[in-house]
């Protein structure tokens, strides 16, 4: 009989909106562990949202240089410490963020993929990537909400590649943030049907 678990539906179950897979590697540790089913619903809308910024970054500016793969793994991944601190599943905190490094480092990622789970909420700090940016701006629009002052800075790396004005950069990129920020509504119901 087929494993109809929760935490197997939020990993591979057809989703409204449409959902890509999480990495295998990723949807393995989250098994392992096992997470909890609102995590991987939640890990799996942000690493959704994360690849379409992606897609549209590569295209919009293709002179900006970005690790994809590592982008959309530090989606996937963000939050894995609230596995540890479930608490902060549906309330605030962060400790989740250096447990999530630390897990991460203890099962065999490398410091590069694990520092996405401590660097998701640090994105005004000094020599912050583009691939945290992306991660970061992804666990912000995914649910609809806009933080001008992180999407600023996007705006510049993005304008800075291309030899843009940032105003047109900005023009570009909020539109899109737009298009995602309208399904947030569809997005919040699909991770609220998974129990913490």
């Amino acid at each position: 009989m087929p494993d109809s678990s929760p935490l197997t539906r939020a990993l591979d179950a057809p989703a409204d909106p449409a959902l890509r897979a999480l990495p295998p590697a990723v949807r393995e540790l989250l098994r392992d562990l096992p997470a909890p089913p609102r995590l991987a619903a939640h890990l799996r809308l942000v690493h959704d949202v994360a690849a379409r910024l992606a897609d549209w970054l590569a295209a919009y500016c293709p002179g900006l240089p970005f690790d994809r793969e590592a982008a959309l793994f530090g989606a996937a991944t963000h939050d894995v410490g609230k596995a540890i601190h479930q608490g902060e599943l549906s309330g605030p905190g962060s400790a989740h963020e250096d447990a999530g490094r630390a897990l991460l480092l203890a099962r065999g990622f490398s410091e590069e993929r694990a520092r996405f789970a401590a660097t998701h909420a640090l994105w005004a700090a000094p020599g912050v990537s583009v691939e945290e940016l992306l991660v970061s701006t992804a666990d912000k629009v995914w649910k609809g909400k806009r933080v001008p002052e992180l999407e600023n800075i996007l705006v510049g790396r993005i304008a800075e590649a291309a030899g843009s004005e940032p105003w047109a950069v900005f023009v570009d990129l909020d539109a899109l943030l737009d298009r995602i920020a309208d399904d947030a509504d569809r997005r919040l119901a699909y991770q609220s049907a998974f129990p913490v």
